[in-house]
């Protein structure tokens, strides 16, 4: 049974002015998306005739009262990530000598009982309970702006805000409509910045704004579209490509239901969209980045109390300043990604993902900023398409006061004319003490393999596809998810619930030393084919205090510094890096 919503959504979100949609893909991308048409028809079918006749559908439809609300839209919560904390269990000092003896204030006998932000603690607003809130205290926030969960605001009895006028808007019975956004404004101190031979610094200025609206029609249909305006100021380098995106769409997507399997829904979405998944290693949001990563394309998902299942076929966007942003078609991306809860403290996440790059590859780095640049450049001469494909599982979770993790991906395809096998590894280890500041220390070790011999027929460097690398291999981004080693340990503190304090410790080697050290953005910063510079990169530190300061509001301070090692300091003699910055993030 063919759907009209389909074919209409397929052709305004999806086909370009330029190229035809079907002619333009690989055959492998055809059958992959015959794949998906095929679920669907057969879940549409099971739907229409299972679950009913047309006057069930009716009756149904009749049925939809204002308690369904509380459902909608069904939100998916952020992937736990690796090296995560977990909130505060005590909660915090009324002065530094209470804090050095253990002295817990009198009228805190309840642990739950508090003070969650700076303004509480001004105005002396002592909660029973964590409030109920659709924001983390934290200024970064990797979670997409469809999913932020306002179905709070169902309850008549929720905290009320300055912003619930425009949250949840009833158009009658059957349609919903909200609006929401954010404003942040970061300064960067860089020294060293980047490892340029120059050892220039770089001071510079971000902001970015972002507004959404949000319509539903029951259950059934959805329209989200999202703004964006990132821009740069004052830099003394040339601006990155994730710096700057004046006035763009970020998200502009339509959700269909297709129909209930065991009870939960299955729906398609089409059009411009944000992916985040796991521990986003592979794929995240890219928060950090002042304009953010989003995709073009198809997603199916289902999701019920046990499993979480998401099958896509996208393109990433192309950020152009002053243009308004199109997808790369000469890249294709598509997987299929499942999670399992076993209960909310454990979590399995199998996955299988390609990348089909259609750009000429080889041995010379092209000078690309864009931080969606695929693959480690530079260890063959052979021009040609890349194809890899991605394999990977993840176990994460906590039980008690200790908290782990460990996953393993592993990378086939073609480089050009050359087999590609390589392989990453991220492991951790942690221990959430509950005791004063409410420390939780992990101890990790990540690898990502690199390639000893271009002449071997192999490429052996992994590619890290999509990733948040900014949240594992130091904030100052010079450390990539390819031919890498990261002995690493991270350290939280809450001294006050609305008081976030992380440090972290790196020691960096390459896989292989005659590989290049790769960014946070994929690009071959530094290499040496001979070996001869060693293989000790350096040692990083970054330390970062956050200040939730009321429920809108977070200050963000870090600063992040790399040592270097042997291999630096043979190609760049007194080039030692570091990073100051400070954010203000405002969101409603």
């Amino acid at each position: 049974m063919k759907s009209p919503f389909r074919t209409v959504f397929l052709k305004a979100f999806l086909v370009g002015p330029k190229a035809s949609l079907v002619t333009s893909l690989p055959k492998r991308l055809l059958v992959f998306g015959s794949f998906i048409a095929g679920m669907s028809g057969l879940v549409w079918h099971a739907h229409a005739t299972v679950s009913t006749s047309a006057d069930t559908i009716a009756e149904a439809e009749s049925n939809w009262s204002a308690s369904d609300w509380a459902n909608v839209p069904p939100v998916r919560p952020m992937p736990r990530p690796g090296k995560f904390a977990k909130p505060p269990a005590r909660p915090g000092y009324a002065s530094v000598l209470d804090l050095l003896a253990d002295v817990q204030p009198e009228y805190f006998p309840d642990p739950g009982r508090g003070y969650y932000s700076l303004w509480d603690q001004i105005t002396g607003n002592i909660r029973d309970t964590r409030p109920v809130s659709p924001y983390p205290p934290f200024a970064l926030m990797p979670t997409s702006a469809y999913d932020i969960d306002f179905r709070y605001l169902e309850n008549p009895d929720h905290e009320k805000d300055i912003f619930d006028p425009v949250k949840r808007i009833h158009l009658g019975n059957d349609w919903l409509l909200s609006f929401g956004g954010s404003f942040w404004y970061r300064y960067m101190h860089e020294t060293d910045s980047r490892l340029n031979a120059a050892g220039r610094n770089n001071d510079y200025h971000l902001i970015r704004t972002r507004f959404h609206a949000d319509l539903w029609y029951r259950d059934n249909l959805r329209l989200f579209a999202e703004f964006i305006d990132a821009r740069s100021f004052g830099p003394e380098l040339a601006p990155l490509g994730i710096d700057r995106n004046h006035t763009d769409i970020l998200n502009l997507f339509a959700d269909y239901k297709v129909g209930n399997i065991y009870n939960s829904p299955l729906y398609m979405r089409f059009g411009r969209q944000e992916l985040i998944f796991g521990s986003q290693r592979l794929i995240s949001t890219l928060d950090w980045a002042n304009t953010r990563r989003t995709f073009q394309g198809i997603k199916s998902f289902w999701r019920n109390e046990k499993w979480d299942i998401d099958a896509f076929w996208v393109r990433p966007m192309k950020t152009e300043k002053g243009e308004f942003d199109n997808w790369d078609r000469r890249r294709d991306f598509f997987g299929l990604w499942t999670t399992y809860k076993h209960d909310k403290d454990h979590l399995i996440d199998l996955y299988f993902l390609s990348l089909n790059d259609n750009r000429p590859v080889g041995g010379t780095f092209l000078g690309n900023t864009d931080i969606l640049q695929s693959a480690a450049q530079g260890r063959t001469s052979m021009l040609g398409d890349s194809n890899v494909h991605t394999l990977g599982g993840r176990l994460v979770g906590d039980y008690n006061q200790i908290l782990y993790e460990i996953e393993g991906m592993y990378q086939f395809g073609k480089w050009s004319n050359l087999d590609v096998s390589a392989f990453a590894v991220a492991t951790g280890l942690g221990y959430d003490f509950q005791m004063p500041l409410n420390p939780i220390l992990w101890l990790r070790y990540d690898f990502a393999s690199g390639d000893g011999n271009p002449q071997d027929g192999n490429v052996n460097t992994f590619n890290q596809l999509f990733p948040f690398g900014h949240y594992y291999l130091g904030y100052i981004d010079l450390i990539g998810r390819q031919n890498i080693h990261d002995f690493n340990a991270q350290l939280t503190l809450h001294p006050k619930r609305w008081v976030t304090f992380l440090a972290q410790y790196h020691r960096y080697y390459l896989a292989n030393k005659r590989d290049f050290l790769y960014n946070a953005g994929g690009v071959a910063l530094l290499g040496d084919p001979t070996g001869q510079s060693g293989s000790h990169v350096g040692d990083g530190i970054d330390f970062l205090v956050n200040i939730h300061v009321a429920r809108h509001h977070d200050v963000l301070v870090g600063y992040s510094k790399l040592f270097s090692g042997n291999f630096i300091e043979n190609q760049r003699p007194g080039i030692n890096p570091d990073l100051f910055y400070v954010q203000y993030n405002f969101r409603f």
